[in-house]
């Protein structure tokens, strides 16, 4: 009988942290260095109909980025939303979630290493005894922590997550520091962590990049009519600028930003033609007041989407800065990014040798 893979499982501290960035990152280094790999998420939290199938986006993606075989990718076990909540509440779902998680997991029984996407926090899942710690001892897997940095702070709720995972932790993935930062944190953070016994396998710098939208996903998220330039909708949008002030300071304001959304008014003409001359990736227009022709014209020469929204100036940046939020790494461009920073801050020898693993090639 085959042995089965080792199961090492992907978890955060809490949401939006960065592991679906680290899975992509990490499995690209892994399978560089030869090892077959399979993955799986066993709650899902992003579906979309494709084909007369239902789908879970993260794991399509992931699966097509690294070119996974189907015996290589592990279904999804519970959508994770308010319906199966509901139906867990009033006792019309008892299914036994761990025994489900066995039968699915345990059966891939070749290859080297099974990388599970776990839930959004620590706490996620409880409900349906899906919790990153419940899905470790189920399937006796052993754990990596992304956790975003924010402050020094942050070392509490890496303590905290020491405590509640205990041994299976094998390491951490420090994310999203800022350039000033980096400093301090080799300095002085990651040796006080691993006196704690917490590993840390990586700090990653913030990138611009990887917190991008594209102005295809601002255009969903606002409900916008795209008024030209609908073939550039790919184009990554960086920062939001609010064009409400006097077309000097809003000049200034334009010149220190780079590849922005920025967002004023149908009627404000002078600023729209002010973000046009500078590195704008798209200009969002609220009011439904159209642009005079001269604003489109320059903008099919420049190249720039303009979008139109019927929403006030308020309402459209809370939405934006919500999608800046929950940002997601489906774009290739960003996929790119995370392979090179992930090649160049994560110490993959290191989590190998944790793991027990041989590179392929290598006598053990």
């Amino acid at each position: 009988m085959p042995k089965s893979a080792k199961c090492l499982l992907i978890g955060s501290t809490e949401i939006y942290s960065g592991k679906s960035a680290t899975v992509l990152g990490l499995s690209h280094q892994l399978q560089q260095k030869g090892l077959d790999i399979a993955y799986g998420k066993p709650l899902g939290t992003c579906f979309s109909a494709s084909g007369g199938t239902v789908v879970e986006e993260d794991v399509q993606f992931i699966a097509h980025s690294l070119n996974l075989p189907k015996n290589r990718v592990a279904a999804t076990i519970l959508a994770l939303d308010e319906v199966n909540v509901k139906k867990r509440w009033r006792g019309e779902d008892n299914t036994n979630y761990q025994q489900l998680l066995k039968q699915q997991y345990l059966q891939i029984s070749q290859g080297d290493l099974v990388l599970l996407e776990g839930p959004g926090d620590l706490r996620q899942g409880s409900l349906f005894d899906l919790s990153l710690l419940q899905i470790a001892e189920t399937l006796d897997a052993a754990v990596l922590l992304v956790t975003r940095y924010n402050s020094l702070l942050s070392t509490g709720a890496l303590l905290s997550a020491k405590r509640y995972v205990g041994d299976r932790l094998v390491g951490v993935v420090i994310n999203d520091i800022p350039s000033e930062q980096l400093e301090i944190v080799d300095a002085q953070l990651c040796p006080f962590l691993e006196k704690q016994d917490i590993p840390v396998l990586a700090t990653l710098p913030k990138s611009d990049l990887l917190r991008s939208v594209s102005v295809g996903e601002l255009v969903n998220q606002l409900k916008a009519e795209v008024l030209c330039r609908g073939d550039r909708l790919d184009l990554m949008v960086e920062s939001l600028a609010i064009g409400a002030m006097n077309v000097n300071a809003a000049v200034k304001y334009f010149r220190k930003r780079r590849n922005m959304a920025v967002v004023t008014g149908g009627d404000r003409v002078e600023i729209q033609q002010a973000a046009l001359e500078t590195s704008t990736q798209c200009l969002i227009l609220t009011g439904q007041l159209p642009p005079p022709a001269f604003i489109l014209s320059r903008a099919e020469e420049l190249e720039i989407p303009i979008l139109s929204v019927d929403l006030d100036t308020l309402s459209t940046v809370e939405i934006i800065d919500r999608t800046f939020g929950q940002v997601r790494v489906h774009e290739p461009i960003k996929v790119q990014c995370i392979r090179q920073l992930m090649s160049e801050n994560f110490d993959i020898d290191r989590l190998l040798s944790k793991l027990g693993l041989t590179p392929a090639g290598t006598s053990p």
